[in-house]
């Protein structure tokens, strides 16, 4: 293999070398350090000699993806030689390279995930090098065992087998297993957001190199003496904009607040008709607090997006909805035009000690109406989320979505709309419960982020509140397929039974869904095709197969409601069959690849083999085609 051959290979491979870098990286030194760190790996990976030789590279294997290009398999295994390397002294990643890669005056580090990426994080920073290189290898290039041995062991792993057993041992859902949290854009470290550094301190330290040894001593005193803490603005950066806006917004006293009844006749209930509430409302250092390190986020403060969401400070005062105490921590909620902004630090001091520590979160709210704006995150603690809620939403009840005949019990909500502690989503190590809250007719659940997802069910262009006992049952098998949606932005989820089928040999009949993700900013939707066999071993409720999924497009939405799916099903007797279904839209399906055939309507049947491909095909009865969802 020579040079331009593994280059072609890293340019077309690059994303994924890098997460499979980023992850096999010890995490102690911090995501932002092991952003560029993962970057050099895979870019000193490419040979310097004008020749390689490849020879037998493990874990090469057949088919169309990314595993059947020799040229990856051969940079893979220089990746992993590499992350091994730097993480063997004390877990502490060297130095990038004087010219590869450098960025000046930036933060980087991926998007932050939801708590199905918060475990998987943990679970891998317990784990040796070895050992996570095995869990990845498992999860994201899904190689068996015996291609994993060989991979490691060519990467100079000198004992394979016990990182395969460490590997073994990780508890995690069941999406850690399938690579969907691997996969995820918490750990991509391609797809990264910045932050500056200290803008004012750099500035410094070049007038410092470029004057005379009086100029050490002004910007000494620019700087500040240690140990006078963060002052009143507290973890703030150093104030750099003096313009008449910027200062509008720093001033607690040009909060908005709405009235306490002034959502009862409203024209529009949405965020916006929401009072200011919370025993701190009346704090101004808090206030103040809060709103500067909005506008200049310090360099100790967690920063996190919703994707799509401006992350830059306010351009006037901000709308007031929430200040008060949260469990052990000060919380701060401002609505300002299209997205939700939460502010939290240690409730123990004043918020002035320094490294006290302080997080800021951004979420856009698009469009928001009573039936999207029933509720906000306000607070999360030991795997427990807590609600502010909306002030017509009414008396809340915390249901488990696997229980469909339960009704759930009363969830308390306080004076000033926060509710009791709720389990978090996806906390177990496998799906057995997903909480959700039902609260004035109306079903939400957290996925992660500052606002609760909306669950409905029904038609693409009539959806409806999942309150009936098909909705219930419907969801009951498709709640633990939510985690592919986490930290997407997403406003509602709309599960569709688009078809029902008999199958072959009776072994009864299965349901199709499509489950559809709309997210606050109207890009980026999500349709997932699930397939709900008959449930076996006495469990009704069995979580269905999602057999395609497809990102962005009209599949599944009202504007296109209509949808094709597949997928390769073992019946009785160890017969295969490719079993397809479309809705009602579609007048015949056709089949070609490694299974070929022809159907009028909607449903097929047709053998197949174990592992056969296929691709699917339609005609609409009112004339056009139609393409198998993925």
């Amino acid at each position: 293999m020579d040079v331009d051959q593994a280059e072609a290979a890293l340019v077309e491979h690059y994303p994924r070398l890098v997460r499979l870098a980023y992850l096999v990286l010890p995490s102690g030194p911090g995501r932002g350090r092991r952003v560029p760190a993962a970057h050099a790996v895979v870019q000193r990976a490419l040979p310097r000699r004008r020749t390689a030789t490849l020879g037998r590279t493990p874990g090469l294997r057949g088919g169309a993806d990314a595993g059947s290009d020799p040229g990856y398999a051969f940079l893979r295994q220089r990746v992993l030689r590499g992350a091994l390397a730097a993480g063997r002294t004390r877990r502490r990643l060297p130095a990038p390279p004087p010219l590869l890669p450098q960025v000046w005056g930036l933060r980087l580090f991926p998007r932050s995930g939801g708590c199905g990426e918060l475990a998987l994080e943990q679970a891998l920073s317990e784990l040796s090098g070895p050992g996570r290189a095995a869990f990845v290898l498992r999860g994201l290039d899904r190689l068996t065992d015996p291609e994993i041995h060989a991979v490691l062991e060519a990467a100079g792993v000198s004992d394979p087998d016990a990182a395969l057993d460490e590997a073994e041992r990780v508890g995690l859902p069941a999406a850690g297993r399938d690579g969907a949290l691997l996969a995820s854009a918490a750990f991509d470290a391609c797809a990264v957001q910045a932050r500056p550094t200290d803008l004012i301190r750099r500035r410094q330290h070049v007038r410092a190199l470029l004057a005379a040894g009086a100029a050490v001593v002004v910007c000494g005193a620019l700087l500040g003496l240690p140990g006078e803490g963060w002052g009143p603005d507290g973890a703030a950066a150093p104030p750099y904009a003096q313009n008449a806006a910027a200062q509008a917004a720093l001033d607690p006293g040009r909060l908005t607040a709405v009235d306490a009844t002034a959502w009862k006749t409203a024209a529009r209930q949405d965020f916006g008709a929401w009072p200011a509430r919370g025993d701190r409302t009346g704090d101004r250092e808090l206030l103040r607090r809060a709103l500067a390190v909005w506008a200049r986020p310090g360099a100790g403060v967690a920063v996190s997006a919703t994707p799509g969401t401006p992350a830059g400070p306010a351009a006037g005062p901000p709308q007031l909805l929430f200040a008060g105490t949260v469990d052990h921590a000060a919380v701060v909620l401002f609505l300002e035009g299209q997205r939700v902004v939460r502010y939290a630090e240690s409730a123990d001091g004043d918020g002035r000690t320094e490294g006290a520590g302080a997080a800021l979160d951004f979420a856009r709210t698009d469009g928001a109406q009573a039936a999207s704006a029933g509720a906000l995150v306000v607070g999360r603690t030991d795997r427990n989320v807590r609600y502010l809620t909306a002030p017509w939403a009414g008396p809340v009840r915390l249901v488990d979505l696997l229980k469909p005949g339960a009704a759930g019990e009363r969830l308390p909500v306080d004076a000033q709309g926060v509710t009791g502690p709720a389990p978090a989503p996806g906390g177990d190590a496998t799906c057995d419960r997903w909480p959700a809250l039902r609260t004035g007719g109306r079903l939400l659940t957290d996925l992660g982020e500052l606002t609760p997802a909306r669950l409905t069910y029904g038609a693409p262009r009539t959806p409806g509140e999942v309150d009936g006992p098909q909705g219930r049952t419907a969801w009951a098998r498709t709640a633990c397929r939510l985690p592919a949606l986490r930290g997407q932005g997403v406003q509602s989820v709309n599960a569709w039974p688009f078809a029902r089928q008999v199958l072959p040999g009776g072994a009864g009949s299965a349901a199709w869904l499509c489950a559809r993700a709309e997210t606050w900013r109207g890009t980026g939707s999500r349709a997932l095709a699930v397939f709900q066999p008959p449930a076996t071993g006495g469990q009704p409720y069995t979580a269905g197969a999602v057999t395609a999924a497809a990102d962005g497009g009209t599949a599944c939405g009202p504007r296109g409601p209509r949808v094709l799916a597949g997928v390769l099903w073992k019946g009785g007797g160890g017969t295969w069959w490719l079993l397809a279904a479309g809705s009602d839209q579609v007048g015949s399906i056709a089949a070609s690849g490694g299974v070929r055939g022809r159907v009028a309507g909607r449903l097929m049947a047709l053998p197949a083999r174990p592992g056969a491909r296929a691709e699917l095909s339609g005609r609409l009865v009112g004339g056009g085609s139609i393409s198998g969802l993925g």
